[in-house]
C-alpha cells in the first residue's frame, strides 16, 4: 500500500513532469522542489530540479524533444 505522503510526492512529480515537457522550467522546478521537501529521499525530484535549473539558464533549442542530454559522466 502506498502511503499518503508518497501519493502526494508522486502527484507533485507528475505535475512537474508535465510542466517540464511544456518548457515551463521555473514552475516545474517548484513542483519538484515541493516533492523533494516532502521526501528528501526522492532522487528523481532532485535530478529534475537540477535539469530545470540547467534549462532555465540554458534554454533548449526549438527541436527539443524533452530528452536531457548529459554533458558529463
Amino acid at each position: 500500500m502506498i502511503s499518503n505522503l508518497k501519493k502526494e510526492v508522486l502527484l507533485l512529480f507528475s505535475e512537474g513532469r508535465t510542466l517540464y515537457k511544456n518548457r515551463k522550467f521555473k514552475e516545474a522546478f517548484e513542483k519538484f522542489r515541493e516533492a523533494y521537501v516532502k521526501d528528501p529521499d526522492d532522487t528523481p525530484s532532485r535530478i529534475f530540479m537540477e535539469r530545470c535549473d540547467y534549462y532555465m539558464k540554458n534554454p533548449p533549442g526549438e527541436d527539443w524533444d524533452g530528452i536531457y542530454q548529459m554533458k558529463t559522466k
